[in-house]
């Protein structure tokens, strides 16, 4: 439960259907990217040179195949929850597991685009490359996705 704050007046009600508005329109911003990547991964076992690939990036492509698809199902997840849920008046529960399933979704789906990134530079580059770029982007993922907001709620929770 979020503290009551002066700038908003607003009900516990009114509250859980900003919060759900919002997450909402987050996830507006990314199934679309989990859903690109997604068809981007159905089609590349199709192309003719996917029998060159080495069993390492036999087993990123699946590990990769595998997170995608499970973001998808994460981040439709809320959506489909609303549906069933939305008239029991229990909104702010709604809300609660929605935002658990959208950080686990958007976890996988940065996993997941790490993931395609180490498949291609792997496949293009070779290994020193792929250590050095995909590093680079797990980096700004955890830097920007985790390390910036997590470090923001401490400070906000010990003023």
């Amino acid at each position: 439960m979020e503290p009551a704050t002066p700038e908003r007046d607003e009900t516990p009600a009114e509250r859980s259907d900003r919060h759900l508005h919002d997450l909402l329109g987050e996830l507006r911003v990314g199934l679309p990217g989990v859903q690109v990547l997604f068809a981007f991964l159905l089609v590349v076992p199709f192309n003719a040179r996917f029998d060159e690939v080495t069993p390492f990036q036999e087993k990123v492509y699946l590990a990769t195949l595998v997170c995608t698809a499970l973001a998808s199902a994460l981040l439709i997840a809320p959506s489909m929850q609303h549906r069933i849920e939305f008239r029991q008046g229990d909104k702010e529960h709604v809300v609660a597991v929605a935002t658990r399933l959208t950080i686990a979704g958007l976890t996988l789906l940065a996993l997941g685009m790490i993931g395609v990134v180490v498949l291609v530079c792997d496949f293009l580059f070779g290994a020193a490359t792929t250590i050095v770029v995909a590093g680079l982007i797990a980096a700004v993922f955890a830097w920007a996705w985790y390390i910036t907001p997590i470090a923001r709620l401490r400070r906000i929770r010990r003023l």
